[in-house]
């Protein structure tokens, strides 16, 4: 038996109420819930995600359904010291002796 990675595709619900955020459940993993700003950030298969998102919409306690926008956030920042930010003269000596 080998162990598969679903791919997964996070949807953040608006609520009216909170109180029907427990309902969210049975359409995927519940990851975090606002109490201030009334919605929850769901995790559901990418293959299902589109019949989610659809079913969601229609309920009658959900104000809006996005999609997350983190697949698109740039993370891979990398090692290079220089590219975010211009060094000066100082700062490339002490980044090439260790000094701090």
């Amino acid at each position: 038996m080998d162990f598969e990675i679903k791919q997964r595709e996070g949807l953040i619900v608006f609520l009216y109420h909170l109180k029907n955020s427990r309902q969210l459940r049975k359409y995927g993993t519940i990851h975090y819930v606002s109490k201030k700003m009334k919605y929850v950030v769901l995790y559901v298969d990418q293959t299902d995600e589109k019949e989610v998102f659809s079913k969601l919409q229609s309920l009658k306690f959900v104000r809006k359904v996005q999609r997350s926008l983190r697949k698109d956030l740039k993370t891979d920042f990398g090692d290079e010291v220089g590219v975010l930010y211009k060094l000066t003269d100082e700062d490339r000596e002490k980044y090439r002796t260790g000094r701090k």
